[in-house]
């Protein structure tokens, strides 16, 4: 059983996203000090997310294309050794 009437929601949804950004842009400056540990650990981690990925983007587009690369080599060493079985051997 419902007492009262609904209420529309939707116009009130983009409230609180834009009160956020106001907040967000009216912040001042933090004046925060990293030490040269923790900043030497931060690049460090950057550093290694950097490659990481693009180790990973290497590995996914070099794996098939060495894959391609030996089966064509293996087609070829195939091709090689029916044209030697077809020739008559030297006496």
């Amino acid at each position: 059983m419902r007492i009262g009437k609904s209420v529309d929601l939707r116009p009130t949804r983009f409230l609180a996203p834009g009160f956020v950004v106001l907040l967000l842009l009216a912040c001042g400056d933090a004046d925060a000090y990293i030490g040269p540990g923790a900043g030497i650990g931060v690049i460090g981690t950057v550093i290694a997310l950097i490659g990481a990925v693009i180790l990973a983007i290497i590995g996914f587009v070099w794996y098939p294309i060495k894959r391609l690369c030996t089966k064509n080599q293996d087609k070829k060493m195939s091709k090689n050794s029916e044209k030697s079985d077809d020739e008559p051997s030297p006496p």
